[in-house]
């Protein structure tokens, strides 16, 4: 008896409290709170909340649209950035939905990346990677089965201009290090080639797996691997459109590094740092001498004369000053500490 006529005191309580609060107005009817978008306050330590002047046109009563949940991914499907310190731009090719596969749009915006790189003299060297798991699957298969139409143009502009993945044609004269995870296969494989340096991730997966297909390699394959890993082992690699494990791209000097998954982009940053350290005229001759005689060259003496012509500038120069540094003490017993580190790395 005592428990029911607590209880409809409590319930008498209750209604009397609700006639004498205000009803709500049609403007501001209830609605859950998962369905109210706060604003952005950007409160700071020792502010006081109660001086924080709220615009209502912030609030919406609407669920988030998808295209606001993916304002904050990045886009574009070439990301790039220069850290102007360190004298280092990398750039990302940004489809992962397509594991990173390269169409027309993506493969003008990598020539376009590249042609920056080469052109800032801030720019000593450049690291390729992919976004969201794999370095580039190779051409966009898809849109290139819907170019049946366009297909004389397309060979025309292949043929004239450049490749179909875009930069695989440029004479870059700066080094370049691709960091390679997941699949790098197709025209992925091809761009890796390009590069001066692999650094590739354990579970990494190489190959011409476009061999399945009949698409054939456009973007400089046949001519750079067998200079790279010997014409037996390209043969071997092109002919059977066989995956390589990284292991054995270690083996045949197809990969450079081999490292741990999820590292090939910071390996590749600290392998560029070290090399933007060095004297950059003096390392650019060089590149280009290796580059001329294995590609231009027509004889070994033509290579040598080469050699000679190219690097004379450098003596009179770099060659000078680090002469100095060596008489000086620095450099001994093979030591690397002739140029200074920048300021980001003490």
């Amino acid at each position: 008896i005592h428990f029911y006529k607590s209880l409809n005191m409590k319930r008498t309580g209750f209604r009397l409290l609700r006639e004498m609060l205000p009803k709500p107005s049609k403007a501001f009817s209830p609605r859950t709170i998962s369905s109210m978008r706060v604003p952005d306050l950007n409160l700071q330590l020792g502010m006081h909340v109660c001086n924080i002047k709220t615009n209502l046109k912030n609030f919406s009563t609407e669920p988030p649209h998808e295209e606001d949940k993916a304002a904050d991914e990045p886009k574009g499907s070439v990301l790039v950035e220069k850290m102007e310190d360190l004298h280092i731009m990398t750039i990302g090719i940004n489809r992962p939905d397509k594991r990173n596969s390269v169409n027309t749009e993506t493969a003008e915006h990598l020539k376009m990346a590249f042609n920056d790189f080469e052109i800032d003299d801030n720019m000593y060297c450049a690291v390729l990677h992919g976004l969201g798991g794999n370095f580039c699957a190779g051409y966009d298969l898809e849109e290139l089965s819907e170019l049946e139409e366009d297909l004389a143009n397309k060979i025309a502009e292949i043929l004239m201009d450049q490749g179909p993945m875009g930069p695989t044609k440029m004479q870059i004269n700066k080094p370049i290090i691709a960091a390679v995870n997941g699949f790098c296969v197709a025209g992925g494989l091809e761009l890796a080639i390009m590069c001066d340096f692999r650094v590739v991730e354990e579970n990494s997966k190489l190959g011409f797996l476009n061999r399945r297909f009949g698409v054939p390699l456009i973007d400089g394959g046949t001519v750079r691997l067998p200079e790279l890993i010997g014409l037996s082992r390209a043969m071997d690699l092109i002919l059977t459109g066989r995956l390589v494990e990284p292991k054995e791209a270690l083996d045949w000097g197809l990969a450079n590094r081999v490292v741990s998954s999820g590292t090939a982009f910071g390996q590749s940053l600290n392998l560029a740092k070290e090399i933007v350290k060095f004297p950059q005229e003096c390392l650019r001759a060089d590149r280009e001498s290796a580059l001329h005689a294995t590609f231009s060259a027509k004889n070994i003496d033509e290579a040598m004369s080469f050699e000679s012509e190219n690097s004379a500038q450098v003596l009179t120069t770099e060659a000078i000053i680090g002469a100095k540094k060596f008489t000086a003490g620095l450099g001994r017993s093979g030591k690397f500490n002739v140029n200074q580190a920048t300021e980001n790395e003490v």
